[in-house]
């Protein structure tokens, strides 16, 4: 099982991530944009080639919903649902799914009834980092873009901007 950790960058306006291995190497970057509709990463490994996207639909009011794009290719859906004191968060077209306690601290990510990756939530300087523990490591990218817009998404209701685009 692998462990990454996926921190904010502190200051950012665009929203960017690093993302570290169990060393503590920096491995991939999140570069958000800035002042664009839509709101978009894209996701680089440290040799700066681009691995994923992520694009926020335009103007999803109150529920967030993204489209991530691996390796060039399999286009997903990402849509944040409200219920009973959590967030939940569904894939369309993968059959998984992003379980999380009603503090939203910790979730696992399904796949199929199937515990795939592992996500808890710690604190990193000023903002929340989140450490991920993949279990079926070929879905290393996705889980770790999932996790990116994930925490976005929190980034975004914390500071009261879940409105924007």
């Amino acid at each position: 099982m692998k462990s990454f950790y996926i921190e904010q960058r502190i200051p950012s306006l665009r929203r960017n991530f690093t993302v570290k291995n169990q060393d503590e190497k920096d491995v991939y970057f999140a570069k958000g944009s800035f002042m664009k509709i839509p709101k978009h990463f894209i996701i680089v490994d440290a040799e700066e080639n681009l691995v994923a996207q992520i694009i926020k639909k335009p103007f999803s009011f109150l529920l967030s919903t993204f489209f991530v794009k691996v390796n060039g290719q399999e286009m997903v859906t990402i849509k944040k649902h409200l219920s009973f004191l959590k967030s939940r968060y569904t894939i369309d077209a993968m059959g998984i799914e992003v379980r999380g306690n009603w503090w939203d601290k910790n979730f696992e990510i399904v796949e199929n009834g199937e515990v795939i990756g592992l996500v808890d939530k710690y604190l990193f300087r000023l903002n929340d980092g989140y450490r991920l523990q993949i279990i079926k490591e070929e879905m290393q990218i996705f889980l770790i873009s999932l996790v990116i817009a994930i925490a976005y998404v929190k980034a975004e209701e914390a500071t009261g901007a879940s409105f924007s685009t």
